[in-house]
């Protein structure tokens, strides 16, 4: 005997968190989002994602991004510093790992269905950096070079590599293999 699925308690309960987003405008979310960012569901919903980018600078520029890279099948995914809204931790920064599908092909920012997993256990944020160092190294990261990085972001690889060299100092690392190891380690 086969009980039915009660798909709204799956998605309150859902172990990752979920967002039903229209124009970048949160229209639902899950129990799991309000943990991670720290706040409450009334707080969210009809809000703008921009409350959860740490610059409306960087929320500009993944939204540029993200609509100009959804792929055939309508989806995007990255790994991106974001910012806790509300509580105890309210303002960090934190390494999560953002996961969204298009339900309409031909409106990358319009009706979709947008995860959210939280990185900072595994990957802590702590060395003071500027929104472009963070997409810098978030494409550090995902094992981009600079040319790769320099396209990705709409800027020249030799910028890419003056931030390069900066997250080198601030980090400390000889290496960018080992700038990658302690970007990871926090």
């Amino acid at each position: 005997m086969d009980a039915a699925i009660d798909y709204r308690l799956a998605f309150d309960y859902a172990p990752i968190g979920m967002v039903l987003s229209r124009q970048r405008v949160i229209q639902d979310c899950n129990r799991r989002v309000c943990e991670i960012f720290g706040t409450e569901r009334e707080r969210l919903i009809g809000q703008s994602f921009a409350l959860l980018y740490p610059s409306t600078d960087e929320f500009e520029r993944i939204g540029a991004r993200i609509n100009a890279r959804m792929d055939a099948h309508s989806t995007y995914a990255d790994d991106r510093i974001m910012r806790r809204v509300d509580g105890r931790h309210q303002g960090e920064l934190f390494w999560c790992h953002v996961t969204g599908r298009a339900l309409d092909p031909t409106q990358p920012l319009g009706p979709g269905i947008w995860t959210f997993e939280d990185l900072s256990a595994h990957r802590p944020v702590r060395a003071g950096l500027t929104a472009r160092e963070r997409e810098v190294a978030a494409r550090l990261l995902e094992g981009l070079t600079s040319k790769e990085i320099g396209k990705a972001l709409a800027i020249s690889h030799r910028t890419v590599e003056i931030y390069r060299a900066r997250l080198m100092r601030k980090y400390q690392a000889g290496t960018t293999a080992d700038l990658v190891l302690k970007l990871t380690l926090g």
